[in-house]
């Protein structure tokens, strides 16, 4: 990530022009084209310095529903149970943890039925029990990190040495 990178990310975070052509007026705005700003997200995205890009919704308002659910996973069905649960279109983040339940994803369903639908066929294709968590309340929580501060920080940060002991 470089600092045009950084500039990019800390304006795009927490929003994006509504307009015809948004990546233009981003663009504008940070002197560079249209289609250098594409390719920079295309590029963050590729090499994993961006996970996702894309806006987030409050889902109940369109009759939808998002849920929160878990897995105790065999270590040894880990991986196979992760892309059967990945391989399907409602889930949105899926995250390993240190704990009984070592599994947790997201399911972000069209309606509360259908979220239902996908944990129990979740059940049926795995053998194992999920565990789902609608969401009762929502909670807003900003938390802005600055990429220009971070790549800051790590240009300023002194080199560590590293000893390589013999053995």
């Amino acid at each position: 990530m470089d600092l045009i990178d950084a500039r990019l990310i800390d304006r795009l975070h927490g929003g994006m022009p509504l307009s015809e052509r948004p990546y233009a007026e981003v663009a504008a705005e940070l002197g560079l084209s249209e289609s250098e700003v594409l390719a920079r997200l295309h590029l963050l995205l590729a090499d994993g310095t961006l996970t996702r890009f894309g806006p987030l919704f409050q889902i109940e308002r369109a009759g939808g529903q998002f849920v929160l659910a878990a897995m105790g996973v065999p270590e040894a069905d880990f991986d196979r149970v992760a892309a059967q649960v990945n391989a399907l279109p409602e889930i949105a983040h899926n995250y390993r943890r240190d704990h009984a339940l070592n599994m947790w994803f997201v399911v972000a369903a069209e309606s509360p039925d259908l979220a239902r639908q996908v944990c129990t066929r979740i059940e049926a294709d795995t053998g194992l029990k999920v565990y789902a968590f609608p969401k009762e309340r929502e909670f807003f929580v900003e938390l802005r990190l600055s990429a220009l501060d971070a790549l800051r920080t790590a240009h300023d940060a002194p080199a560590q040495e590293v000893s390589h002991a013999a053995h």
